[in-house]
């Protein structure tokens, strides 16, 4: 067929007058029969390269698919294309058996240019049975990541296809469409697809005008996406959630703050779904909250940004999802929140797995962290990642990534590494990274008194550092491949080939600087970034800490129990100048405020004018409510000294939970009387002993405590004792 002919026919069918990137050779390739492999990121057109042969070719193309939304989307576009109604349809489990009948009857009329399928509907006996009796004019394989397991979205119904695209007729040409694939999945495709012999077309994965962002994840992160949305007022975005449960949340908090958004994710019902799906499309509201359920097959050309709330499973679903912004090639700004916790959280998640889906897991999940953690051009990260090079002097977008934009500092650190490397070949590589730092360090706990590691010569070498500096290297060091993690007993560390040879002769190994994203608790991971990703004034924090411990030693408390180290944190960040402001800061109630304010506001007013500070125009998150109910009814509650098991109970909650929650209760400076629960489950000595340890303590940090009182009390029995000693001696 000659060129004219496709130039004609896309003009006819899609009133454009030219073709996009490789669309044009694809198409030639396909109507000449031949078995094709189609790479090419998400908005690159890719959906054209099979609707138009098909559209121009005898016979029906089956297209398989995944994704229900995108179908229906996809139909309705080239009904509106072309004067027959059947020239698309949809055969699904859905179809009523008239729709059914209908759909058939199009088909062998030869008005059904394009049949849509779920992997599941193809593999029906009846449906097969149909298919054979008509001509199909090839099989297109939709989101062919899906049959690799490799492959971020990894369908087991796909590893069929081959077999039953076999016995629908002879030589059918296959076509596998992908838009994110790194070589081991290409191969996978391929291999599983039988199409050894087709030809591959891979487009740039190059996207110009994102830009890509990782801020450190704090514990107001709900501040910093509202922040960033007001600063976007009037744009249409996406902010990704790893669970349903933070998707409903944060859509109710940003309603809540003057945001127009809406929840989406598959635990509503479909007619829900298609609502909100709707209103984002007809631009009713501005932002979707949701988790990956949304967006696959969304095709909004004018997404201004993508946020993830939670930092996702693999590089391919990060570049999958960012991929949904500035499909028009308009601004799209691509912003993460990370934090090393939320690893942590996947990893556990994935310890109960087989170990050959934990393998691949992990190896996914060391890659995100390399991308979230690197210093070098994020833009070339990705592309590397896809198997491209990129010039990242003069490539397309060189500059648009922060990294590229603020290179972060960096600092030789050789000698650390030999040192790190050394205690971990010293301790027969029987120890997680908690304990390898704390070998460096010099700090005791049972395991390393068990082992007989404080023994050892290399005990406390790294002391000149604090852990979360020997955290940051360990992830630096894992990324570079000198280390690697145990996969069965997940977490252990182990030299590799590469690190046994760096201990022999040591080069240079620059490390990255800025890395605030390891603290160890997550009560204390606090507000490092601002809007504009700064972090705490340091001068400040060193001011209202030397008040803190005066204030401590004049009222004979501990310093924690005047204000916490997140709630100066987040006044080094916020200057909060009145009482009002105060009560703002994280941790810190109305009750905290008036106890023991005054001198800290004092501090910052005159800091502030003296060193002619121009402060944040704070962004205070109105509570959607439901946070102020619970803390009403655990209040009440207690006050009527119910079983703390009950109060849990009724509200659906764990142990842990509540003690979260009433933690947040006490620290913000509200009493909460709970002796008659404390006396119950532990005796008069053992109280005695947690209070005078919490009288003398530098820090309430509750895993200190653990490791001083050497395993002596459970978690739970601490944090319930230290809600009693905050709220008789703090509040």
């Amino acid at each position: 067929m000659s060129k004219i002919d496709i130039h004609a026919s896309l003009k006819k069918f899609f009133g454009f007058s030219k073709f996009k990137g490789l669309q044009e050779d694809v198409i030639q390739n396909i109507i000449q029969g031949n078995n094709t492999f189609v790479i090419m990121p998400t908005g690159g057109g890719k959906s054209l390269c099979y609707q138009l042969p098909a559209l121009m070719q005898d016979g029906t193309a089956i297209v398989v698919s995944p994704l229900i939304a995108l179908m229906k989307n996809q139909v309705d576009a080239l009904r509106g294309v072309s004067s027959e109604f059947g020239v698309a349809h949809v055969l699904n489990s859905s179809l009523t058996k008239t729709e059914v009948k209908t759909v058939k009857e199009d088909i062998t009329r030869g008005i059904t240019k394009l049949l849509y399928v779920a992997p599941e509907s193809l593999t029906k006996e009846e449906n097969i049975e149909f298919l054979r009796t008509v001509k199909v004019s090839f099989v297109a394989i939709d989101e062919a990541h899906c049959i690799s397991e490799w492959g971020h979205d990894f369908r087991p119904e796909y590893r069929n296809l081959k077999d039953i695209i076999g016995r629908l007729g002879n030589n059918i040409p296959i076509i596998g469409l992908t838009a994110t694939a790194t070589p081991k999945v290409q191969e996978d495709i391929i291999k599983n697809l039988g199409i050894v012999g087709a030809k591959v077309f891979k487009a740039s994965f190059n996207r110009p005008n994102l830009f890509y962002e990782v801020r450190p994840k704090t514990q107001n992160v709900d501040g910093d996406i509202i922040r960033f949305v007001k600063q976007n007022e009037g744009k249409s975005g996406i902010i990704y959630c790893l669970s349903r449960k933070r998707v409903e949340e944060l859509a109710q908090v940003l309603q809540v703050n003057g945001v127009s958004a809406v929840p989406y994710h598959a635990g509503f019902d479909a007619k829900t779904r298609s609502k909100y799906q709707d209103m984002f499309l007809m631009e009713d509201v501005d932002v979707v909250v949701a988790t990956i359920a949304f967006g696959m097959g969304i095709d909004k050309p004018d997404v201004r940004f993508v946020i993830h709330h939670d930092i996702p499973k693999s590089i391919e679903s990060y570049y999958q999802e960012t991929g949904r912004a500035g499909r028009d090639d308009g601004e799209g700004h691509c912003l993460a929140f990370y934090s090393y916790k939320d690893i942590e959280k996947l990893e556990k998640f994935m310890s109960g797995k087989p170990v050959a889906e934990q393998e691949i897991g992990n190896a996914l999940l060391q890659e995100i962290v390399a991308y979230a953690e690197t210093s070098m051009s994020r833009r070339k990260f990705i592309l590397h990642y896809f198997g491209e090079d990129f010039d990242e002097v003069n490539g397309a977008g060189a500059d648009m990534d922060d990294n590229t934009r603020n290179p972060k500092e960096k600092e030789e650190a050789k000698e650390n590494v030999v040192k790190l490397l050394t205690v971990i070949k010293g301790t027969n590589e029987k120890f997680k990274s908690k304990e390898i730092v704390k070998a460096l360090t010099g700090t005791l706990n049972a395991l390393i008194t068990s082992h007989k590691t404080n023994e050892k010569e290399f005990f406390g070498v790294g002391s000149d550092k604090l852990e979360n500096y020997w955290m940051a290297l360990i992830r630096q060091v894992l990324v570079a491949g000198l280390i690697r993690k145990e996969i069965e007993q997940y977490g252990i560390l182990h030299l590799t080939p590469d690190g046994d040879k760096f201990l022999d002769s040591p080069s240079s190994f620059m490390m990255t600087m800025d890395h605030v994203y390891n603290k160890e608790n997550d009560d204390a991971i606090v507000s490092a970034a601002k809007a504009g990703g700064g972090v705490a004034d340091e001068n400040l924090l060193k001011l209202l800490k030397s008040l803190r411990k005066k204030q401590a030693t004049k009222l004979e408390v501990p310093p924690f129990v005047i204000f916490q180290d997140p709630s100066i944190e987040d006044m080094s960040l916020k200057y909060p100048i009145s009482m009002e402001e105060l009560t703002n800061i994280h941790g810190v109630g109305e009750g905290k405020a008036k106890k023991y304010g005054k001198p800290f506001i004092e501090l910052i007013s005159s800091y502030v004018e003296e060193n002619e500070i121009i402060r944040p125009d704070d962004l205070v998150v109105k509570s959607t409510g439901a946070n102020s109910a619970l803390k009403l009814y655990i209040i009440q509650n207690v006050d009527r000294k119910l079983p703390l098991s009950d109060i849990a109970s009724a509200k659906g909650m764990e142990m842990k939970e509540l003690i979260k929650a009433m933690e947040q209760i006490v620290f913000s400076g509200t009493k909460l009387n709970i002796d008659y629960w404390v006396d119950d489950i532990m005796d008069e000595d053992h109280q005695e002993e947690i209070h005078d340890y919490f009288l003398e303590a530098e820090s309430d940090d509750i895993e200190t405590a653990i490791e001083e009182f050497d395993g002596d009390y459970e978690e739970e029995e601490l944090r319930l004792y230290r809600l009693k000693f905050m709220s008789e001696v703090a509040n």
